[in-house]
């Protein structure tokens, strides 16, 4: 019998998801398929219990139900902390899980960067910054958050620091504006974007000046569109170590994908079917 998986968000024309599952049950030739349903928020709780009666192996989520989802699922301790979902697993009740910042920290493993117990600056404040600075946190790093409101990366890092502090783990978790990031990068050993700066169609933005980048720094951007930004383009010509966002996007649904089925998942056929949607 057919196990069915979905993500669920409004919008979701634009999702990768079933492009990159379906191809990697293919791979594997599970007997598996993956689809994108629009679901707006007042639906989500018929959504998720829908989909738990009619035996689907989980969801995924996405914008705009991240948060809410959080109401109608058994969190783990990560996810909890975050306050946002976007893996849903249905093998024992309704359990929730946040694998963006997992998937971030894969990503840059994969690319050869050292990830624990690293000085890490994040730019930016939002979900995406918020996964990742729980789970770069809760692996020993020491976490630089960096926002155009200083207000929100305070809120972030005082979040993230009782979070975290809840799991016996006291990483140190600054907050700065935008404006202070030149004299904090000489420290950073991985400087992440997790803004949308530099997504198409501004694709001349850029969140840091290319002067400040150089060798020895890994730079990852969560902006997969285009897969090189300018922030990518200026921090390969300065000789950083660089990570495109497609990576992330992929090794966040490949977390699930193990989650889900228990079995490995197939990275670069993954890799290769997010390409081919984004040409």
């Amino acid at each position: 019998m057919t196990k069915v998986y979905a993500v669920l968000g409004d919008p979701i024309s634009h999702s990768k998801s079933p492009a990159m599952h379906n191809a990697a049950f293919g791979e594997l030739g599970m007997p598996c398929t993956y689809h994108a349903f629009r679901v707006p928020p007042s639906d989500l709780r018929d959504a998720i219990y829908g989909a738990k009666a009619l035996g689907f192996g989980g969801l995924n989520l996405t914008i705009p139900l991240k948060e809410d989802a959080l109401k109608y699922v058994e969190p783990d301790p990560i996810a909890a902390r975050i306050g946002a979902v976007n893996t849903i697993d249905f093998a024992d009740g309704i359990t929730g899980h946040n694998t963006d910042g997992i998937g971030a920290m894969h990503a840059l493993e994969d690319a050869g960067v050292l990830v624990t117990r690293r000085n890490i600056l994040i730019i930016g404040a939002g979900g995406a910054a918020r996964a990742i600075a729980f789970q770069f946190g809760y692996s020993g790093g020491d976490i630089v958050i960096a926002n155009r409101t200083k207000e929100r990366a305070d809120r972030l890092a005082s979040d993230v620091r009782v979070g975290l502090s809840e799991l016996g783990k006291t990483p140190s978790i600054e907050s700065i504006g935008l404006g202070a990031i030149p004299g904090k990068i000489d420290d950073a050993d991985i400087l992440i974007n997790a803004t949308s700066v530099g997504m198409h169609p501004n694709i001349d933005a850029t969140p840091v000046p290319a002067g400040l980048l150089r060798p020895g720094l890994a730079v990852f951007d969560i902006v997969y569109n285009p897969r090189r930004t300018r922030l990518l383009l200026e921090a390969e010509q300065k000789g950083a170590t660089i990570v495109e966002g497609v990576r992330m996007l992929v090794y966040q649904g490949a977390e699930a994908f193990l989650i889900w089925t228990g079995r490995e998942p197939p990275v670069d056929v993954m890799v290769e079917a997010v390409v081919r949607e984004l040409r």
